[in-house]
């Protein structure tokens, strides 16, 4: 990202207390603001914090760890949200189809919700049909986190903790998690995901941002630009549970090892298209498990000339093209979504994988810590 980009604080929402925190001005980046944004039912405090470093500013919710807006310039300089979102509490609470979330315990779905660990049969929250998705009825998106400000050399940034106990929506083992949001001085987007436990379970943590680069409420994402570099994918049966094959995405739709746009194949008439009413697959990604965040997706909108770059540790990014928008929310700008008005490009293991030995283990045991990252790079 071009380090000339203005970085101006994203004025409070009218009728918000802002309170600044965090410790003294760093170079490069400025202090975390906290504003209450809500209350939940039971007078439980929801607050807003706002980063801005780089060019980038973040607003993020202590509700879910939420994404609540992110805002980026175009090729002219000028800043629009390129996440979908809502403007008060009350709709994420209500209607939220995860925008912008931390998922956990587990991310994507779990087939009929159960899975066998050392022998032990597990029932999860059943809330997708009859498989669980993104942790249950009530994941981590759905949770309030304690969330802290902070400043380091040129970054800022929000640690986020979540203790989700033993037996919460089936998952067995005390979890502790912790996530990172970082905006370093170039701009970036870092999420770095811990979590440990007392008992052997499983753990798979990701971020659920509807991307739309032109700018939220802007329309379909169709024209965007992506390549995935990944020469498979897991296809799905008809409740989108994995089958288990690594099919290769060479004469398919789901190959973007080209940078091709979202909307040039999504209507072909290819069963797997059909169960998921457009795309909503994970790909396998030719890089594997790495140590560190390696590139594995660019998104561009030709429109405005904004790029997203993601580099990740996980095997696994599921790409879903915003299907099951139906016009029946309105988001922060006053628009309403409908189907293709955004994207989300989740870094992660595969679904299903405790049922599919073959697929890399998301089993986490006492004595070892979960650790994932993921990075996104904004530019013109």
């Amino acid at each position: 990202m071009e380090t000339s980009r203005r970085t101006v604080i994203a004025a409070a929402a009218a009728g918000l207390t802002a309170a600044t925190v965090g410790t003294a001005h760093a170079a490069g980046g400025k202090k975390p603001v906290r504003e209450l944004f809500g209350r939940l039912a039971d007078g439980t405090k929801v607050h807003r914090w706002s980063l801005e470093n780089g060019g980038t500013r973040l607003g993020v919710l202590s509700y879910g760890g939420i994404v609540q807006s992110l805002e980026i310039p175009d090729r002219h300089g000028r800043y629009r949200n390129v996440s979908l979102g809502f403007g008060d509490l009350d709709s994420y609470v209500a209607s939220s189809p995860y925008f912008g979330a931390l998922i956990g315990r587990y991310g994507n779905r779990i087939g009929k919700g159960q899975f066998t660990l050392d022998g032990k049969s597990h029932q999860l929250s059943v809330n997708d049909g009859v498989n669980s998705l993104h942790g249950g009825a009530k994941g981590f998106d759905k949770r309030v986190w304690d969330v802290e400000g902070f400043t380091s050399g040129s970054d800022v940034g929000l640690v986020l903790h979540h203790t989700s106990i033993d037996g919460e929506m089936g998952y067995p083992g005390t979890l502790r998690a912790k996530v990172t949001y970082t905006l370093t001085r170039h701009g970036d987007w870092r999420i770095d995901y811990a979590a440990t436990t007392d008992r052997a379970t499983v753990v798979n943590l990701t971020s659920h941002v509807y991307w739309n680069l032109a700018g939220e409420g802007s329309g379909s994402i169709y024209d965007h630009e992506l390549e995935i570099a990944a020469s498979r994918y897991t296809p799905v049966d008809s409740g989108l549970i994995p089958t288990g094959e690594l099919a290769k995405v060479a004469g398919t739709p789901f190959d973007f090892r080209r940078t091709k746009t979202v909307g040039r194949d999504i209507r072909v008439a290819h069963q797997q298209l059909l169960y998921g009413k457009g795309i909503d697959h994970n790909w396998v990604l030719d890089k594997g498990i790495t140590a560190r965040p390696e590139h594995i997706a660019t998104l561009r909108d030709p429109s405005s000339g904004r790029t997203l770059s993601i580099a990740t540790t996980e095997p696994g990014l599921q790409f879903y093209s915003g299907n099951f928008l139906d016009g029946t929310l309105v988001g922060t700008g006053g628009h309403v979504y409908r189907q293709g008005d955004a994207l989300c490009l989740e870094t992660q293991h595969f679904p299903d994988s405790p049922n599919h030995p073959s697929f890399p283990s998301t089993v986490l045991r006492p004595g070892q810590t979960y650790r994932t990252s993921t990075v996104h790079s904004f530019g013109t």
